[in-house]
C-alpha cells in the first residue's frame, strides 16, 4: 500500500518539481490572481523580476515598498501584527501593449501600469511569492492584445521565480 500524503504537501512537491524543471506555474487556481512560488531568496526573486521586465524592453516606473508602508500604517492604527517579512510591488509599462490594449478598449487604461508583487511571509521563511492580477478569461478569449498582455505577465513572473 502506498503512503498517503496531504494535498498541500502533494501540491508543494509538484510545484517544486515544476520550478526545478524551469516550467514555473501558478500556485493557485484562483481566477483573480496568479500566484507563483520560489524557494529563492526575496532579494534574488525581486532582482529576477526587475531583470525580466527590463530584458523585455519595458520600463520600471516605481518600486513600492509595501512591507514598510503596511508596517508603518499598522502601528499608527494599533495593528501591530506583521503581515509580510518582505513585500514590494513593481509598476512597469510596455508602451506597445498599453497602446494596443487601450486603442482596442479605452477602459483598459485601468490596467496601466502593470503591477507584479513579490513577498515573503513570516511563517514561511523559505518561500518567496510572486503575484499579479489575471486578465479575465472573457477578455483573453475575445482579444489578441489581452492574450499578449496575459502572456507577458506570466512570462515576467516565470522569469522572476526562475532565479
Amino acid at each position: 500500500m502506498l503512503p498517503t500524503i496531504s494535498p498541500l504537501l502533494h501540491r508543494r512537491v509538484l510545484l517544486a518539481l515544476i520550478v526545478t524543471l524551469g516550467i514555473a506555474a501558478p500556485a493557485t487556481a484562483d481566477d483573480r490572481y496568479a500566484v507563483y512560488e520560489s524557494d529563492s531568496s526575496f532579494e534574488d526573486v525581486i532582482d529576477g523580476l526587475k531583470l525580466a521586465i527590463q530584458e523585455r524592453g519595458m520600463y520600471i516606473n516605481n518600486v513600492m515598498h509595501m512591507d514598510e508602508m503596511l508596517e508603518r500604517t499598522g502601528k499608527d492604527l494599533g495593528m501591530e501584527e506583521t503581515i509580510y517579512t518582505h513585500a514590494q510591488s513593481i509598476e512597469f509599462c510596455s508602451a506597445v501593449l498599453s497602446r494596443r490594449m487601450t486603442a482596442e478598449d479605452p477602459t483598459r487604461i485601468v490596467n496601466c501600469p502593470f503591477i507584479i508583487a513579490v513577498y515573503t511571509l513570516p511563517d514561511e521563511p523559505g518561500t518567496t511569492y510572486v503575484v499579479h492580477r489575471r486578465i479575465p478569461a472573457a477578455e483573453t478569449e475575445a482579444s489578441e492584445v489581452m492574450r499578449d498582455v496575459s502572456q507577458m505577465l506570466q512570462d515576467v513572473a516565470d522569469g522572476a521565480v526562475s532565479w
